[in-house]
Formats: C-alpha cells, sequence, structure tokens
C-alpha cells in the first residue's frame, strides 16, 4: 500500500518541478511590444519594482517572479538603472540581468539645441536626472570655473554627437563626460587651425554657432566665416541677424528689424550694436560646421546678404555700396512674397 502512494507522489513531485522549472525559465512575459523598458529609480526597493511589474502587467506569474527573486537574494541587489525585457523572456534571466545590473544604456543623439534650457529639457526626457537638475548644473559657477567656463559659454563644452549612457547618470556625470568627450575633439589639428584663425576653441564655437544659424550650404560656410573673421580684425561689429534672434528669443521671425534691433539693444547678444563675439554660442553647431569654421577662406569680403533667388546661398561683398545694392534686391523679393 505504502508503495502504490509513494510512486504517484514523486510523479507528483516531478511533475511540479518541471512545472516551477518551465515557469522560471520558460517564456513568461505578458506584454504585446517586443521588448519593454523597466526603470528602475535611484532609491528604489524590491517593492517598487514589484509594483511596477504589476501594474505594467510586464510578467505572467509575479508570485514566482517574487519567490524566485527572493531566493536567488534579489532584493538585497536592487539597482537604480533601465533594463530591458525583451518578450518571451524567462523569470530565470529577467532575475540574472537585474542582480547583475546589467543596464541597457541610452543613446543620447545631440544635435542642434539653440539654449542652455533647450538642452537641459532634452536630457531630461531621456535620462534620470531631470531638466531642472541639469539646468542647475549649467548655471553654476562652482561647477564651471574649475573647467574654464562660465554660464555663457558653458554650451561651448558639448559637441554634437551620439553619447551612450546609463540612463541614471547624474547631472554633473552627464556634463563632465560631455566636457571630457569636447576637450578630445579639439585635437592638435583643429587647436592649429584655430591659432591660425587667432581665435580660441571656444571662439571658433562661438562663432559657428553663428554661421550655423545663418545658412545650411556647408561649401559657402568657410567664405561666411571669413567675412566674420574679417570684421573682428577691423573691430567691426559682427551684424549677425541670428545673434539678435536669439537675443529677443523670437527663433521663427524671418527677417530681423530695427524694431528687434532696437529691442535687444541692452543684450551683450546683440552683435548689431556690440563689437566682437557674443558671451556664448547661440546654438550647437554640427561638427561639420565646426570644422568649415575652421576652414576659412582667406577673402577681403566684409559683407554678405542672401540671395534674392531664395536658393539658401549668399551674395558676398567687399564694399559696402555693393552689398546695399545686393540687400535692396533681396529686400524687394521679400517684399513681393509679402514677407515681414
Amino acid at each position: 500500500m505504502f508503495k502504490k502512494l509513494v510512486l504517484p507522489f514523486l510523479i507528483f513531485i516531478l511533475v511540479m518541478i518541471i512545472f516551477l522549472v518551465w515557469k522560471a525559465v520558460g517564456p513568461n512575459t505578458a506584454f504585446k511590444g517586443e521588448k519593454y523598458y523597466l526603470y528602475i529609480k535611484t532609491g528604489s526597493n524590491f517593492e517598487n519594482v514589484m509594483k511596477t511589474l504589476e501594474e505594467d502587467s510586464v510578467i505572467k506569474n509575479p508570485g514566482i517572479f517574487a519567490f524566485i527573486a527572493k531566493r536567488t537574494n534579489l532584493p538585497q541587489k536592487i539597482k537604480a538603472g533601465r533594463y530591458e525585457i525583451k518578450r518571451g523572456a524567462g523569470i530565470m534571466g529577467i532575475v540574472q540581468t537585474l542582480r547583475n545590473g546589467k543596464q541597457s544604456p541610452v543613446n543620447l543623439v545631440i544635435t542642434k539645441l539653440r539654449t542652455k534650457e533647450d538642452f537641459a529639457r532634452f536630457a531630461g526626457r531621456q535620462l534620470e536626472c531631470d531638466s531642472a537638475s541639469i539646468k542647475s548644473y549649467l548655471n553654476n559657477m562652482d561647477s564651471l570655473q574649475s573647467k574654464g567656463l562660465d554660464t555663457n559659454n558653458v554650451m561651448t563644452a558639448i559637441v554634437p554627437n551620439t553619447y551612450t549612457f546609463f540612463w541614471n547618470t547624474t547631472a554633473a556625470k552627464l556634463f563632465n563626460r560631455l566636457y571630457s568627450e569636447g576637450k578630445k575633439f579639439w585635437r592638435e589639428e583643429r587647436l592649429q587651425k584655430a591659432r591660425t584663425l587667432g581665435l580660441t576653441p571656444q571662439q571658433v564655437y562661438i562663432l559657428a554657432s553663428v554661421i550655423e544659424e545663418e545658412t545650411n550650404k556647408y561649401d559657402e560656410m568657410p567664405l561666411m566665416a571669413s567675412v566674420y573673421i574679417n570684421r573682428l580684425n577691423k573691430g567691426m561689429p559682427l551684424g549677425a541677424d541670428p545673434t539678435v534672434k536669439f537675443a529677443t528669443r523670437n527663433f521663427a521671425a524671418k527677417r530681423v528689424t530695427l524694431k528687434m534691433i532696437s529691442e535687444s539693444a541692452g543684450s551683450p547678444y546683440n552683435t548689431y550694436r556690440n563689437a566682437g563675439l557674443p558671451p556664448g554660442p547661440i546654438c550647437t553647431p554640427s561638427i561639420k560646421t565646426i570644422d568649415a569654421t575652421l576652414n576659412a577662406t582667406t577673402t577681403n569680403y566684409l559683407y554678405f546678404c542672401a540671395k534674392p533667388d531664395f536658393s539658401g546661398y549668399h551674395a558676398f561683398a567687399v564694399t559696402n555700396t555693393e552689398h546695399l545694392k545686393n540687400a535692396r534686391a533681396y529686400q524687394k523679393a521679400l517684399d513681393r512674397l509679402k514677407i515681414k
């Protein structure tokens, strides 16, 4: 009688073991997409993680997940971060990923951004550190002085590119990494070109930011750079329309008016009223634009104006008389299209 009871019991135990093993290693995800990202905030505990998994219906059997997690000491090994869970993953695989802190990194693709606030919002949407903490760091002179930066030129440290970060990177670590990458960007070849132009890397960056906003025609950027460098060397105001847009924060303006120039007269970014470069960049220029600026052509040009054919190219001039002729042609073209 005893032997008759033992066999079914052993079979039952074996079936349960097989069932539990299958639940542990077999597909156990409940979400519909190809992947799910689990975000564990700094300071979170195992209970917070379980709540997220249950509320988002990530796992089919959260009870079994909790059972296995506790027996593998996961609650004591929870690490903040962004974790990718692929559809069809098993509980053991998920537990192992979390125990090892195997984060899925974030690719921060930095392109053209106009202000510190724009950068803070952009990065804050993709990393745990929010826009407020990033903005606070960029405005903290104690953090910037040791790097030779201030609150105006701080963005010159950020070279647009693709950078990989862990999601829980702090604002300080974010900027320090970008600053370090920026230093690498200014290799000796670029530094020598800047010295030849009589500019520092920061000044090249600021000038490139103006050119970035002036044109998207890379083949004429070296010519445009020559105009601004000639003006700087002669002590003339740059007279750059994009700096007035930046000063007034009217980035949508189709043309800069005398009213806009007057309203922004007190801004150091108004390059009609102030000689020299503005105190900081008016956007984050692309690497291509920075290099085009460094390769400025040697010319006698002091003026340029958009061509009236709206091709995006510019007419360059040596004398003010020639420039006024070009400017009148462009203004007439704008008037014909009733662009104000």
